[in-house]
């Protein structure tokens, strides 16, 4: 039995669910966000308690794909809910000297000691913001926000000698002391 999977989703006023088929949608203030879920789960949504809960199909109790697929499909209906009501964020820091980054349009146009400069696309449904050395990338879904956010960093990751680098505000870089340490 998951642990997870079987814990109700509680959905907050505000926010709309439809199910068609397997076809899950979100609507909230953020926007609106669609999921498909595999065929050996069943997603019920209960109008009267306002939640959402996720089952494996019949036939599929005892399958190993139902009960690997069951915490994870609700993990994801649960970050579909807490997107459109509160969204997610990331922070970026472009770390150098004379390094930046620029937003233009749907592109981010990062300067990171290469002769040319890297232009990343920024998918729909994802704000960007650029301030000095600071992108913040947001938006409803948890996924395209994440991934954006990695593609931004592994464009020039942070290098543990001089601390150069796309680094998350949050993570801390481990400095080496290179070769005059041991001299």
């Amino acid at each position: 039995m998951s642990r997870v999977g079987k814990k109700s989703i509680e959905v907050p006023s505000g926010v709309k669910i439809s199910l068609n088929n397997r076809q899950i949608t979100v609507e909230g203030a953020k926007g609106t966000l669609n999921f498909e879920h595999r065929p050996e789960l069943t997603v019920t949504w209960d109008e009267g308690e306002k939640s959402v809960s996720v089952a494996p199909a019949a036939g599929h109790e005892d399958s190993r794909q139902a009960k690997a697929l069951w915490g994870t499909t609700r993990s994801i209906i649960q970050n579909m809910i807490d997107g459109v009501t509160k969204g997610y964020e990331k922070k970026l820091e472009v770390v150098g000297v004379g390094w930046n980054a620029q937003l233009q349009g749907q592109q981010v146009k990062l300067n990171v000691g290469f002769a040319n400069a890297v232009m990343v696309d920024v998918p729909t449904g994802v704000n960007v913001t650029v301030e000095k050395q600071m992108v913040t990338v947001s938006g409803a879904d948890k996924q395209a926000v994440g991934q954006l956010a990695a593609v931004l960093r592994s464009k020039r990751p942070p290098e543990p000698y001089n601390g150069k680098g796309v680094k998350y505000a949050d993570e801390v870089i481990r400095r080496k002391s290179g070769k005059a340490f041991g001299s």
